[in-house]
C-alpha cells in the first residue's frame, strides 16, 4: 500500500528540482522509509509503477488530503456514508494521520499529533490489561495500542465508511491483522446492550464530539458502561479541552452523570483531555 500526502510529495519534488536521481522518502505516511528513483517523467516506486510529476505536484498542493497510489493514479482517501450522511476523509500530519468526520478531526492535532494523543488516553487507564472495550473505533489507534498489553480488545464502530478509511491508512492495518482485536459494527449506545455484565477490565470511551453523538454522553449510556466493567475496573472518558468553555461545561456534566451512574474516584485527566473513573 502506497499512501502519500503533501508531507511526502514535497521532498520528492524538491529532490527533483535539485537534480537528484534518487531520494529517501516515506510511501506509507511516515511509518517507514524507502529509496525511490527520480526519472524524467516522474518517480519510480518500488513496485515499478511511475508517479508522474504532475500528480506529485497535485498531491503536494492538497494539504488537507492523503492519497492512495494505484498504477500511478492518486486517489484521495475520502468516502461519503449514505447511512449517516457524513463525509469521512484522511487528514495528514507529520506522523499518524487523523480522520475528519464532516470536517471535524477525531484526534487532537494542535501542539500534538494523533499518535501522541492516543498514548495519553492509554496512559490515563494504565496498566491496560485484561479485556478492553473501545467504544469508538475511528482509525483504530486506541484499539491497536491497547492490544499491545491487553488480553483482548473489543472495538465498536458506528459507520462502515470509517472502516473504509482505515483500510486505506497504513497506521490502521493492525486493526485488521491483530487477532487480539474484535470489531463490532453498530451504534455503541445499542451494541453495549448486547454485552454481558462485568466483562471488561478497562473501557476507553472516546466518543465523537457531543454535537455528533450526544447519547454517548448520557446517564443511560454511563449506566451500561458501569454494568460492563468488572469491580475495580477503570474507565477513561475523552471530553475535550478542559480549558475551553465548552470543554469545561461538558466535563462538569460528565462527572455528575458518571457519579449518578455509580462510578467512584472520578478524576480529571487534563493531559488526555478527559476524566477517569473506577467501578
Amino acid at each position: 500500500m502506497f499512501v502519500l500526502s503533501h508531507y511526502q510529495a514535497k521532498p520528492i519534488l524538491d529532490a527533483q528540482r535539485r537534480g537528484m536521481s534518487r531520494v529517501i522518502v516515506s510511501l506509507d505516511l511516515n511509518l517507514s522509509q524507502v529509496t525511490v528513483e527520480l526519472e524524467q517523467n516522474g518517480t519510480r516506486l518500488p513496485d515499478g509503477q511511475l508517479l508522474d510529476w504532475g500528480t506529485l505536484a497535485a498531491i503536494a498542493a492538497a494539504e488537507s488530503s492523503c492519497f492512495t497510489i494505484t498504477e500511478g493514479i492518486a486517489q484521495a482517501v475520502q468516502f461519503f456514508s449514505a447511512e449517516t450522511e457524513r463525509a469521512y476523509s484522511l487528514y495528514p500530519t507529520e506522523g499518524a494521520p487523523t480522520m475528519l468526520v464532516s470536517g471535524i478531526p477525531m484526534h487532537r492535532i494542535k501542539d500534538t499529533d494523533p499518535h501522541a494523543d492516543t498514548l495519553e488516553k492509554i496512559r490515563a487507564v494504565r496498566p491496560v490489561v485484561g479485556q478492553v472495550l473501545d467504544t469508538a473505533t475511528g482509525l483504530g489507534y486506541t484499539a491497536i495500542q491497547a492490544a499491545k498489553t491487553a488480553a483482548h480488545v473489543t472495538t465498536i464502530e458506528l459507520d462502515p465508511a470509517a472502516l473504509q478509511v482505515c483500510r486505506c491508512n497504513p497506521w490502521s492495518q493492525a486493526l485488521f491483522d491483530d487477532p487480539k482485536i474484535t470489531q463490532m459494527i453498530g451504534d455503541s449506545f445499542e451494541v453495549v446492550l448486547e454485552l454481558e455484565d462485568a466483562t471488561f477490565t478497562r473501557i476507553i470511551h472516546d466518543p465523537p464530539a457531543f454535537a455528533l453523538a450526544g447519547d454517548l454522553y448520557s446517564g443511560e449510556f454511563y449506566r451500561e458502561l458501569h454494568r460492563l466493567l468488572r469491580n475495580n475496573g477503570r474507565l477513561f472518558h475523552y471530553v475535550g479541552d478542559p480549558a475551553s468553555k465548552s470543554g469545561h461545561s461538558i466535563t462538569v456534566g460528565v462527572v455528575r452523570r458518571l457519579e449518578q451512574a455509580g462510578f467512584r474516584e472520578i478524576r480529571r485527566a487534563p493531559r488526555a483531555f478527559g476524566v477517569t473513573a473506577l467501578k
